[in-house]
């Protein structure tokens, strides 16, 4: 079920499509492909709404770090907003320090995308085409994304079209939905109490501006290894570099394939669990990506009034966004995102909710 949102500062009117389940709820926009708002319940049957954003699009399109977006065509970080293909250097927007970041200055967060609500299923298909030279990315590229609800799960399908003929340009792609959780409920402060757990034995190092240094690194005897559930504020005041480089978290995990024994759902194996003990909400992340990046919401500063009316503050949400490894086009040794002409690439990644 759609309504109107509001409408831009140019008058672009912003849908709200409303999916809805025994077990959630789900808002999104097609302003930035937003995941505006989810509707979880508690131990005791009691939903909140455990994703940070606003009520306001305007809001999204002014102020937004990137609340619930879809983001592309390049999520994470190029360094130096540069990298080379089939023998050309193509510069990018650098919208992050030196760096470019999600796309750049004008990325899929804030394209206008079109949807669909589909008959058979709680689902909505958002689909954009983005030209070739957009935001300085070769090639044509015609993504859709579907967001279905599937009794206690979230399930975001991913596709997308290198449209070019044969013959044509390559192009890189990294797609990835970045929504904020707090699962005590947005506006309710600290994730600090949370406990975290990453199926994941490596990580990627990242300088200063948060670009990998090199290959893959163990996470043990690091307060990055969250290979059993631990409190995610005893670690991120921890005298470590890589924490200190960042100001908390903000790397990606390097993630097991299908089949290592994993649980898996749809086929998906698990990556990553969420507990909140106040409210017993769980969240488990499932996704074939070969990466999650795992944010702590380090550079919210107590300036953004959210949908609670409450300033949202540094370490008042986390992020596990289902990814490619950053940088990538300028890594030839980390696994590929470069897409050819007509070849399809596909990803999905499921959010289920449930309590303990």
């Amino acid at each position: 079920m759609a309504d109107q949102m509001g409408t831009l500062a140019d008058g672009t009117p912003v849908e709200r499509y409303v999916l809805s389940s025994p077990a959630l709820e789900v808002a999104v926009l097609t302003y930035g492909g937003v995941v505006q708002s989810v509707q979880a319940p508690d131990r005791e049957g009691r939903r909140d709404d455990v994703v940070l954003g606003f009520d306001d699009v305007r809001q999204y399109q002014q102020e937004s770090p990137y609340f619930g977006a879809l983001v592309g065509r390049y999520a994470n970080r190029i360094a130096n907003g540069r990298f080379d293909l089939n023998g050309r250097t193509y510069q990018l927007p650098v919208n992050n320090g030196p760096n470019t970041l999600h796309g750049g200055t004008e990325g899929f967060d804030k394209r206008i995308w079109r949807a669909q609500e589909l008959a058979d299923a709680a689902a909505v298909r958002l689909s954009l085409i983005s030209r070739d030279g957009d935001q300085g990315f070769p090639g044509r590229l015609d993504v859709t994304v579907t967001y279905t609800l599937d009794g206690d799960g979230l399930r975001i399908d991913y596709e997308a079209r290198n449209a070019e003929p044969e013959g044509g340009l390559d192009t890189v792609v990294n797609l990835t939905n970045h929504s904020y959780w707090n699962l005590a409920g947005e506006g309710s402060g600290s994730v600090g109490g949370h406990e975290l757990l990453v199926r994941a034995d490596q990580y990627l190092p990242v300088s200063a501006t948060s670009i990998p240094l090199g290959g893959p690194e163990p996470v043990e005897g690091t307060p990055l290894d969250f290979r059993t559930p631990a409190v995610i504020g005893d670690r991120w005041r921890q005298g470590d570099d890589q924490l200190a480089n960042v100001g908390g978290y903000d790397h990606n995990f390097v993630l097991g394939a299908a089949g290592d024994g994993a649980p898996e759902r749809d086929g998906l194996p698990l990556a990553a669990v969420v507990h909140e003990p106040g409210s017993g909400r769980v969240l488990e992340v499932f996704t074939d990506q070969p990466g999650v990046q795992f944010y702590s919401a380090n550079q919210l500063l107590g300036t953004l009034r959210g949908k609670s009316g409450r300033l949202y503050r540094q370490g008042d949400a986390l992020c596990l966004e289902t990814q490619h490894w950053p940088d990538s086009p300028n890594r030839p040794d980390y696994p590929t995102t470069v897409l050819r002409p007509q070849e399809t690439f596909r990803t999905s990644t499921v959010y289920r909710f449930t309590t303990r």
